[in-house]
């Protein structure tokens, strides 16, 4: 019999029940527990707010699954050199769908001046259609992919970059400013590594169509907070809607809450379900057990 180690506390009473029941269905016989010597765990499920940050002990444990789409908060801990290997769940996945198609739909329309409006005004101009309207998206991995295929069933013309050539994206340096200029709508899908934090800074943010809106459920480094506030003042960015930032909670007097091309919510765009996440732990196991290549293996030298 397997052990397993859940060792992320907070999260066990979520996963008490859908994990062992995802185990047995995946044909796994497991003994699923927050504790054990470290000698006998062969798999470690596991959240970067664990209490456990050293993993030198668990030398038979044959991979750390992590629970979060995210691993910049583990990715490199010295002491980890078990495979390691992120959440791409498919609840978390439509949620992101959710929730970036919905922001999106929102500018576009610009709905926002008819729910708020204080002063009855009556203003019937039209948008554009949506095939009228660029979408570019940042980050075209499991996520940024995902979205990019629903907002193009809506016929939205979706422009897609990735740091490394993807086929049917632009990619790299040059393709960034190309990418950039088409951003009417643009969305931020990128992990956080050192070549990404603050991508959008003074110099990038002035490659955008005047007024863009963009759209952050990435990570909150990717943005260079100062530079985005300039450019909303001086019009250059029209709006920015913010899932993620550098502290969370924002804090309260950050100038993010008060300003008026600001929306702020709090980092919900896209969350581990553990009814689906159950599953990819245990096939993820069962592949381990079976000698085949883990799902979403990061690779450490790129960070993700």
């Amino acid at each position: 019999m397997l052990t397993v180690l859940f060792a992320a506390p907070s999260l066990w009473p979520e996963y008490r029940e859908p994990l062992p029941r995802a185990l047995a269905e995946a044909g796994i016989d497991a003994r699923l527990v927050t504790e054990a010597a470290p000698e006998a765990v062969d798999y470690i499920v596991y959240a970067p707010s664990s209490p456990l940050q050293d993993f030198t002990p668990y030398r038979r444990a044959k991979a750390v699954l992590n629970l979060w789409a995210g691993v910049e908060r583990i990715v490199g801990n010295p002491t980890l050199t078990q495979p390691l290997c992120r959440m791409v769940d498919p609840g978390l996945t439509e949620g992101m769908v959710e929730w970036v198609t919905g922001h999106t739909l929102r500018h576009h329309l610009g709905m926002d001046r008819h729910i708020v409006n204080p002063g009855h005004v009556w203003d019937p101009a039209c948008p554009p259609l949506a095939r009228e309207r660029g979408v570019t998206i940042l980050g075209m991995g499991a996520l940024g992919a995902a979205c990019a295929a629903a907002l193009r069933v809506l016929n939205f013309p979706v422009t897609g970059w990735s740091r490394t050539a993807k086929p049917g994206c632009l990619h790299g340096e040059a393709g960034l400013h190309e990418a950039l200029a088409r951003a009417e709508i643009l969305v931020t899908l990128l992990p956080k590594t050192p070549e990404t934090e603050n991508l959008l800074n003074a110099r990038t943010l002035a490659m955008l169509p005047r007024g863009a809106v963009i759209l952050n459920p990435g990570r909150g480094a990717l943005i260079d907070d100062a530079a985005l506030i300039a450019a909303l003042d001086a019009g250059q960015v029209g709006h920015a809607t913010l899932d993620v930032f550098r502290i969370e909670p924002l804090p309260h007097d950050h100038p993010f809450w008060s300003h008026p091309a600001v929306t702020v919510t709090p980092h919900i765009a896209a969350d581990t379900r553990a009814s689906t996440a159950a599953h990819v732990i245990a096939e993820n196991i069962r592949r381990g057990e079976a000698g085949e290549p883990f799902l979403h293996l990061v690779d450490r030298a790129r960070g993700y």
